[in-house]
């Protein structure tokens, strides 16, 4: 089959050290490491892991847990001999013939199947409250599953709602200024009190302040960790995890046993951009690792947004250029909502109230109600004034506004339908 797009390139490269220290500074500049290359860059695409057949979870979670089997890579041992079951009883010179599979990983991969560690992670997991979700499970983000490289595992502190697909990544410098403090902690307050998830990755300064910020305003919001979710990096962070925790989720591809390695934090940031429907670059330098996420949002398809910031100021370069290079420019919460289009899927806020597009976030009470009483089949006026239960006046010039907000089309004279 031939790969539908380009391996993907970084431009933020610099040495890595092998030692924990150097790698966690690393961490702290935000750039990527030179050694970090996509997992599955070479060879003949192979169709993502979609769904795991239950009879093979087991074996799926063995073989996911193996140090050196990334995404791509699982899929293409799954395609070539056709379940994990199959590739864990397979001997070495079989799994010697798979592209990209040398004699250290066959060797790991053939002891995989009397490994203790999936036992030892299971344990751990039910001991810390951890989920363990693989592709295909009911509860897997459907905005992850879309992706062209979705993750086939994720282990899961808290619980996905079906809200939080109406969500949106925000991201940024560690090293945030005044304004950026600022502009952070507004944007994500606003967004958050219209409903909608907030989604970032626990790193220090703008992720945390956006973090803090839905949680502010009994908001919900999503952790992306690099590091397992039970041993929290930053680790002055813990307290902010574990409220997320209660009132969010937090979620990594970071088995609990994992060394840190080259590679997991930059990683993650297409996991950040691929649960929301935009990202958001707060406040970046012109090498900021946000912009990484923010080059994973446009090659997912996904909304990018940035806040502009002065030119004279070394921390707004980033979010300058990527304005300049076609980033959408926002000031504030609506500006996003703004832009945004309709929802694959419909999503429920409680009480009622179903989300076709993210601009009903905006409506009032009155045009909420009109609105909520019209189908996405044609439904007649007057059925419309019945379950609203608002004067046939406000109703009709309710109706207009809806409609001139492209919110709902009128498909004859006495019908209206949602769009």
């Amino acid at each position: 089959m031939t790969k539908p797009d380009e391996p993907l390139q970084t431009e933020f490269m610099f040495d890595l050290s092998p030692s924990i220290d150097r790698f966690e500074d690393a961490i702290d500049n935000e750039r990527e490491p030179v050694d970090y290359v996509p997992d599955g860059d070479g060879g003949d695409w192979v169709p993502p892991i979609r769904s795991v057949p239950a009879a093979d979870r087991e074996s799926f979670i063995r073989l996911a847990l193996v140090n050196g089997v990334g995404p791509r890579l699982l899929a293409g041992l799954v395609d070539h001999f056709g379940t994990a079951s199959n590739v864990l009883r397979a001997t070495l010179s079989q799994l010697g013939q798979v592209p990209r599979i040398g004699p250290k990983l066959s060797t790991l991969i053939r002891d995989a199947a009397q490994s203790d560690l999936p036992d030892r992670v299971f344990k751990h997991c039910r001991e810390n409250g951890v989920e363990i979700m693989i592709a295909g499970d009911a509860g897997f983000p459907r905005l992850l599953s879309e992706l062209s490289d979705p993750p086939v595992m994720l282990f899961v502190r808290g619980a996905f709602q079906k809200n939080d697909q109406l969500s949106i990544a925000m991201v940024g410098t560690r090293h945030c200024t005044s304004y950026g403090r600022t502009m952070a902690e507004r944007i994500s307050k606003a967004l958050s009190r219209y409903g909608i998830t907030i989604v970032s990755g626990l790193a220090r300064g703008i992720d945390a302040i956006c973090h803090r910020g839905a949680l502010e305003t009994d908001g919900r919001t999503i952790a992306v960790l690099g590091s397992s979710v039970t041993d929290i990096y930053p680790p002055e962070h813990k307290g902010l995890a574990d409220e997320i925790a209660e009132r969010g989720v937090l979620v990594s591809e970071t088995h609990p046993f994992s060394k840190p390695k080259a590679g997991v934090f930059p990683q993650r940031n297409r996991i950040i951009s691929g649960l929301s429907l935009g990202t958001i670059v707060v406040e970046a330098a012109d090498r900021s690792g946000s912009l990484i996420t923010a080059r994973h949002a446009g090659e997912q398809g996904r909304d990018l947004f940035a806040v502009p910031g002065q030119a004279t100021s070394r921390m707004s370069r980033g979010c300058n250029q990527l304005i300049r290079d076609g980033a959408i420019l926002i000031q504030d919460a609506e500006d996003v909502i703004d832009h945004l289009g309709p929802l694959v899927e419909k999503a429920s806020l409680g009480e009622g109230n179903v989300v076709h597009h993210p601009a009903e976030l905006q409506l009032n009470e009155i045009e909420n109600a009109v609105l909520q009483a019209i189908e996405s089949s044609p439904t007649d006026i007057d059925q419309v004034i019945s379950t609203s239960k608002l004067p046939v006046p406000r109703v009709l010039s309710t109706l207009s506004v809806l409609e001139m907000r492209g919110l709902i089309q009128r498909p004859s004279g006495r019908t209206v339908v949602r769009r």
